[in-house]
């Protein structure tokens, strides 16, 4: 398994991590794990990742803590281009559903 740390991201030694993508495969479907914030200044980053493996792909989002409206626009995108988004918070599922109505 991968790990790459986001700009301002800590690790290990009990400091928190602001944001951390850890990737995984199964041979078939790559996984990136997103762990902690995500907020719009990581977007170049993710989708970086997201480029590099596209689908067969899944964002992993069970430990998430937090996104603002720029990270749900771009998850939005993901899933209209076939990306499975795994263990996604109820909170922002119900936010992706606001934006797309907002867009329609």
């Amino acid at each position: 398994m991968a790990r790459r740390l986001l700009p301002y991201a800590v690790h290990g030694r009990g400091i928190p991590v602001t944001f951390k993508i850890e990737t995984a495969s199964d041979g078939h479907t790559a996984s990136l794990r997103l762990i902690g914030r995500i907020e719009a200044e990581y977007l170049d980053e993710l989708e970086a990742h997201v480029r590099r493996h596209r689908p067969p792909l899944a964002l992993d989002l069970n430990e998430v803590t937090l996104v603002d409206v720029a990270v749900v626009r771009f998850l939005i995108a993901c899933e209209a281009e076939g990306i499975e988004l795994r263990h996604c918070a109820p909170y922002i599922r119900e936010w992706m559903s606001m934006e797309r109505s907002r867009g329609e």
